[in-house]
């Protein structure tokens, strides 16, 4: 029993790692999402409203690491929800800052 639990303690992702491959993902999804925005001509505030709505998979995964994370660290689940509930805002807001300034220049992000 005790070796069981030490195989599944140390095959469990870190909760950093989590974070990491969750925030990847995220932006990737937000980045084509972008993109395809862009290509299909959107407008400023069909856009904002879009990426509320966009990639809800991987921000649910992100959302939940990052919570996971900062539990881990001692944070209240109020804290850690907190957290999490910011930093995809941030993400939504960069991303809309970013879709305004390539939708006024008629460009689109390069592949990366």
């Amino acid at each position: 029993m005790l070796i069981t639990s030490l195989l599944l303690a140390l095959a469990a992702p870190s909760p950093t790692a989590a974070v990491d491959t969750s925030r990847a993902a995220f932006t990737k999804c937000l980045r084509d999402h972008l993109k395809k925005s862009l290509e299909g001509k959107m407008g400023d505030a069909e856009y904002e409203m879009a990426i509320k709505g966009a990639c809800t998979a991987e921000r649910t995964a992100f959302r939940q690491a990052v919570i996971a994370l900062d539990r881990a660290s001692g944070d209240s689940e109020a804290d850690a929800t907190e957290n999490a509930d910011m930093q995809i805002d941030d993400y939504h807001v960069n991303f809309i800052e970013k879709f305004k300034d390539y939708s006024s220049t008629n460009t689109l992000p390069g592949d990366s």
